[in-house]
């Protein structure tokens, strides 16, 4: 669980970042899972971008994200969720 200033700094640190993927029609999808994950591992910071003809909702959608990947719900602004995972192997964001 991260503090309130922890999720600030992540903000603050996704503001300038691009999604790095797209939710579509599919929804979320055990592949989509897999991709996420993997990015979380690379990345630690994910910020992902639900199309308009995608099934579910953004709420929905960073629940079962975060749910399934272990992962902390940063921020959902519009269409785009940011999500959090530290990596196991190399850790690049340093929370205080």
């Amino acid at each position: 669980m991260i503090t309130g200033k922890q999720r600030a700094e992540l903000k603050k640190l996704s503001h300038g970042m691009r999604p790095l993927l797209q939710v579509g029609k599919n929804g979320i999808t055990p592949a989509l899972i897999k991709q996420v994950d993997a990015l979380l591992e690379d990345h630690e910071l994910v910020r992902i971008t639900l199309l308009q003809n995608t099934a579910v909702s953004l709420e929905e959608a960073g629940r079962e994200l975060t749910e399934a990947l272990g992962a902390e719900f940063v921020q959902a602004i519009g269409s785009k969720l940011t999500i959090y995972r530290p990596s196991e192997e190399n850790p690049k964001i340093v929370l205080e």
